[in-house]
């Protein structure tokens, strides 16, 4: 009580002055430091200033125990990988997205010899006129469509069907030939792919002359009209449904082995250990890649189609990526193929969005959470 009351009447210490000890402890109590110990950043009298002072320096401290750096530290610290990330940005500028300010010729008369892009007149939207009052368009349009859909329905449950046949394989070894095996043809060019298939379904292919030496009238699939999206459809499945294969068993490898042992102490067989955990654990990436696939309903393989164009005539197997080329590029009337081009982009970022919204409603993820 001596020393408290020694504090209170030295106002040296009473008003934190020069006197006082650092960290505002009193000296000379008889307390063994209990009662003249203060904790560090706060004075005894209450100094206001010290406390808003500390209070400040505290709030800054939390903020970089956080994590808040600047963001010149930040690159000091990523440096090493902006570097590595340097080079795919630029080509990614330079070959996607400076190319887009080319769009600007869809709103002119654009002249690629003599007036180019700063000389051709500006026309506004007349190009995106011709482009709805052509029924040549529409029509292609119709069969692009057609043979998307054709694709989706006949080219994406094969991949999931191949990933789940493979996952029921004990054998790692066997597992991972079958997979380079389906996986091989990927790496194929679309000229070497129908080739492989003229050879094999063409009029002098190996499946019309074995017709043909056992008694049976050959046949020529290459140059049906009627089977051409199915035609192109086997050959997409053909080509890259190994890639497909390996993104459902990199799925699959994440689920959970003891749902599957707690449903086979259920009772359920492997057809129901499918259909309530493997199928279910798989629908978040079906999901996206059905979304992914949607947006990419009129992007189908410029190559592949524009191969087998003649085989077949324009009327089956034009699509709007070759309708572009030939009506547009070809004959020099680059407004109009421009025009076309950025049609189709906004058509495919509105599928990218409906589809998106679609596996909102089911419950899924899709390409981007729902806020």
């Amino acid at each position: 009580m001596k020393s408290r009351a020694t504090v209170a009447a030295d106002p040296d210490r009473t008003a934190g002055g020069a006197n006082a000890p650092a960290g505002g402890s009193g000296t000379g109590d008889g307390d063994g430091g209990k009662t003249g110990d203060v904790p560090a950043g706060r004075s005894r009298a209450g100094g206001p200033r010290a406390s808003r002072r500390d209070k400040g320096g505290g709030q800054a401290d939390s903020g970089a125990r956080a994590g808040g750096i600047t963001w010149r530290q930040r690159l000091r610290r990523d440096r090493t990988l902006i570097l590595m990330t340097t080079p795919a940005i630029v080509l990614l500028l330079i070959f996607n997205y400076i190319p887009l300010l080319g769009n600007i010729v869809a709103f002119q008369d654009y002249d690629v010899y003599d007036l180019g892009i700063t000389g051709s007149p500006f026309i506004g939207f007349d190009n995106f006129t011709r482009i709805f009052e052509d029924y040549r368009f529409w029509e292609v349009l119709v069969n692009t469509l057609v043979i998307f859909v054709t694709q989706l329905v006949l080219f994406f449950p094969i991949p999931i069907a191949i990933a789940l046949l493979l996952n029921t394989i004990m054998s790692a070894r066997v597992r991972a030939w079958v997979q380079a095996i389906v996986y091989l043809p990927h790496f194929f060019s679309w000229v070497l792919v129908v080739t492989v298939f003229q050879q094999m379904f063409g009029g002098a292919g190996l499946v019309a002359q074995w017709l043909r030496e056992h008694g049976h009238e050959g046949f020529d699939l290459m140059t049906d009209p009627g089977f051409f999206k199915f035609l192109v459809s086997a050959q997409a499945v053909w080509k890259d449904a190994g890639w497909g294969v390996i993104v459902f068993l990199a799925a699959l490898a994440a689920v959970n082995t003891d749902l599957y042992e707690a449903a086979a102490v259920d009772g359920a067989g492997r057809w129901r250990r499918m259909w309530h955990v493997t199928l279910p654990a798989l629908r978040p990436v079906i999901a996206l890649l059905l979304v992914l696939r949607v947006g990419s309903a009129l992007n189908l393989d410029f190559e592949q189609i524009l191969l087998q164009r003649d085989q077949v005539g324009a009327g089956a197997s034009e699509i709007l990526d070759t309708y572009i080329w030939w009506t547009g590029i070809k004959t020099g009337d680059f407004g109009y193929a421009a025009a076309a081009g950025i049609f189709k982009g906004l058509f495919s970022v509105a599928m990218v969005l409906g589809a998106n919204k679609v596996a909102h409603m089911l419950g899924e993820q899709g390409v981007y959470s729902k806020k």
